[in-house]
Formats: structure tokens, C-alpha cells, sequence
């Protein structure tokens, strides 16, 4: 028993000690994108779900770009809906797609979207939430980099709502850690960018090599992101562009969406990792495969990382030694705290206005654990939506 668990240990070891490298890497100076006159040509794409709400103020927004109007397009694509989004959509200026086939994940909605806008021959995609605000340079910016050679790209991701309760600050504060301790990393290594669901963007030239948008999982962003380093196609980090996603406002909500991610990331390990091993060892994007693996094999590292907890606990009350558990926890919980004070500051968040949050987080991040061992046993199966209330305007959205 010992020997497994030492042998567990060691595998937990390396992946933290990988993880820990990668992530000081954000000391290291950013590189910064070369200006490009407008030249690609845009498709810019929302998939929505009764989003009323919320759809009117994120048209009205994407329509003020600086980049040149003659230069892209806004679609709006309602599925599975029951209220009035296509109309809201339409008379705020939006061109709508009424998606009229039957879809049950945003993954489907966006191959079907990506068919449909083909004969178009727009040169990228760029994909947002219902929700979303985005910066008014973000298509310049996307375009700096299409023309540098990406064919896939990622913006740098803001919560919209930090001041609201302390469990949308920790998803701004989460979000940053991506920010700076992930995606920040590998676009000055060469790695890829993490994709995360809104904000990103794809060549049409990439797609058709790749046979469309095809995903069969919950988190088609991730999935996406793996497809690619298979081929050895980056995600470039484009941080210059920003977007602006409404995070869930009680505990209750956040659960359900996370377990999705976890569930959807769950289901991505499992189907690509025979391949992404293979790659690591004989293929021709070996580093980014590697990377991609680390990524996808989070929630699995956590849960394994239960064993050697659990047992050590179970050790401890045995003994009687239990005030090392209380001095394991409060170990935690300060270490939660202090990363929260660093991502605060580092973020340049208003830290005094966002103690709750900053003395919370810990709560925020342990709650990942029981959400992950129950997507081993039981994984969600289908995409739930989010009610979205709506933003403040894009002016406010940095002012608690």
C-alpha cells in the first residue's frame, strides 16, 4: 500500500513541479504583436440560448468595433430557444442565424454556424457568449496576429461583474491565474494559449483543414485546443484583446456550470489521451502535446491527489496526531488566501474592496475537488444554460 502511495506521490510531484515551472515563467518579459493595417476579414459569432436579457447590449457593443465595418460581420445565432432572442437580436443589428437543426451543445451550434456562413469566405471566426463585452479593439488586435501567421487565437479573459458577490470575484481572480500563470507563460515560451470558452478565434483556413468544427464533448473549447497541438498548431496568446464574461453570482449556480467543465475536461482526457501520448513520443508537436496533457489531466491529478490525502489523514487519527489536520487546513487556507492577495494585486484589483472574496477563495478552490470526483462516477451529460442579468457599460466594467 505504502509503495503505491509513494509511487502516486512522485507521478503528483512532477505534475505540480511542471505546472510550477510553466507558471514562473510569467516573470519573463511579454512579447508584444507587430500593428497591421486591416486586412482579414471576420465573422464574428455568438451562439445563444433565451438570451434577451442580455443580447440587445452585447450587439449594440460588438457593432461599435474600430475595426472597418466593411471588414466583418455580426451573426447571431439563437438555438433551442423560447423566447424572443432573434428578434432582440435583429433590431439591435445584428444579421441572425436561426439555427434549425436539433443541437445540444455550443460545440454542435458552431460547426453548424461555421457550415452554413462557408460560401461567405470570410478569412477567421471569432466566437463570444451571449454575454460577453469585448474590448472596441479587440478585431484590430485579432487582426495583428491573423496576419502574423495564427490561425487560432485567444483573448485575454475579464469577469465583467468582480464586485457583485465574492463567488464572481473568485472567478475573476481564477480567470487571472490563467491570465498570468497560464496563458501569459507559454505565449513567451511558444506554447499554447489556454482556450477557454469566448473570446477566441480560428482561421477559416484551419477548419476546412480540419473538416469543420468537430467536437464531441462538453468543453469543445478545450477538446479544440487538443485537436490542434495534435496537428502542431498553436494557440497564439493575443492579450492586447480583451473580453468581458458575466460570471455566476451564487455558489449554487457556480457548482453546476464548474461540474460541466470538469465533466467536459473529464471526457477530453479520456478520449484523446492514447493520442496525445503517441504524439508526445513519435509525433511532430511533441512539446505542445505534452503541455496540452498536463492541461486535460488536471481534474484527474486532483482526484488522485485525494488518495495520498485521505491516507495520511487516516494515518493521523490513528495516531491521535490530530492537530497536524488543523494545521494542514489552516496551511490551506492561508496559502489560498495569499494566492488570491497575489492575483488581486498583480491584477491591479481593488484588494480592500474585494476582502470577502480574497478570504473565500480558499472555499472556491476546494469545492473543485468533490465536483471532480463526482464527474469520475457520474459526468454531466448535457449543457445547462446560465441566466445572464447584464453588464455594466464597458467603460465601468474595470470599476468596482
Amino acid at each position: 500500500m505504502e509503495i503505491a502511495i509513494d509511487t502516486l506521490s512522485w507521478i503528483l510531484k512532477i505534475f505540480t513541479f511542471y505546472t510550477a515551472v510553466i507558471g514562473v515563467c510569467f516573470l519573463l518579459p511579454q512579447r508584444k504583436h507587430k500593428r497591421y493595417a486591416p486586412k482579414t476579414r471576420f465573422a464574428v459569432l455568438v451562439a445563444a440560448r433565451n438570451e434577451s436579457a442580455v443580447i440587445g447590449q452585447t450587439v449594440t457593443q460588438l457593432l461599435k468595433q474600430t475595426y472597418p465595418e466593411e471588414l466583418y460581420d455580426l451573426y447571431i445565432i439563437p438555438n433551442n430557444c423560447t423566447d424572443n432572442t432573434a428578434q432582440v437580436a435583429a433590431q439591435a443589428g445584428a444579421k441572425v442565424l436561426e439555427c434549425n437543426v436539433p443541437v445540444k451543445t455550443k460545440g454542435q451550434v458552431l460547426q453548424w454556424a461555421f457550415q452554413t456562413l462557408e460560401h461567405e469566405k470570410y478569412d477567421a471566426y471569432c466566437v463570444f457568449d451571449a454575454d460577453n463585452l469585448v474590448d472596441p479593439a479587440f478585431l484590430e488586435r485579432m487582426n495583428d496576429v491573423f496576419c502574423a501567421g495564427a490561425r487560432v487565437a485567444k483573448s485575454m479573459q475579464k469577469a465583467s461583474n468582480p464586485g457583485e458577490t465574492w463567488i464572481s470575484g473568485c472567478y475573476d481572480l481564477y480567470i487571472e491565474n490563467f491570465n498570468l500563470m497560464f496563458s501569459r507563460p507559454r505565449g513567451t515560451l511558444g506554447l499554447s494559449a489556454k482556450l477557454i470558452g469566448t473570446g477566441f478565434a480560428i482561421s477559416r483556413e484551419l477548419l476546412n483543414e480540419m473538416g469543420g468544427f468537430q467536437t464531441v464533448t462538453l468543453t469543445e473549447d478545450t477538446e479544440f485546443a487538443v485537436q490542434c497541438a495534435l496537428r502542431g498548431e498553436k494557440v497564439w496568446w493575443v492579450p492586447e484583446a480583451v473580453t468581458f464574461d458575466e460570471e455566476p453570482l451564487t455558489f449554487g449556480v457556480s457548482m453546476r456550470q464548474r461540474r460541466r467543465w470538469s465533466s467536459g475536461v473529464m471526457q477530453t482526457f479520456e478520449v484523446y489521451l492514447g493520442r496525445l501520448l503517441k504524439n508526445i513520443f513519435t509525433g511532430k508537436s511533441p512539446l505542445l502535446c505534452w503541455d496540452l496533457l498536463m492541461l486535460i489531466a488536471g481534474p484527474a491529478m486532483q482526484v488522485l491527489a485525494l488518495i495520498p490525502g485521505l491516507y495520511l489523514i487516516a494515518q493521523t487519527l490513528i495516531t491521535g496526531k490530530w492537530m497536524m489536520i488543523v494545521v494542514a487546513v489552516l496551511s490551506f487556507w492561508l496559502g489560498m488566501m495569499g494566492t488570491a492577495l497575489m492575483l488581486a494585486v498583480l491584477g491591479r484589483r481593488p484588494v480592500l474592496k474585494m476582502w470577502k472574496t480574497i478570504l473565500l477563495y480558499p472555499v472556491f478552490i476546494a469545492s473543485w475537488y468533490p465536483l471532480h470526483l463526482l464527474s469520475v462516477f457520474k459526468k454531466a451529460k448535457v449543457w445547462k444554460p446560465i441566466v445572464h442579468q447584464g453588464s455594466k457599460p464597458i467603460a465601468q466594467l474595470n470599476q468596482f
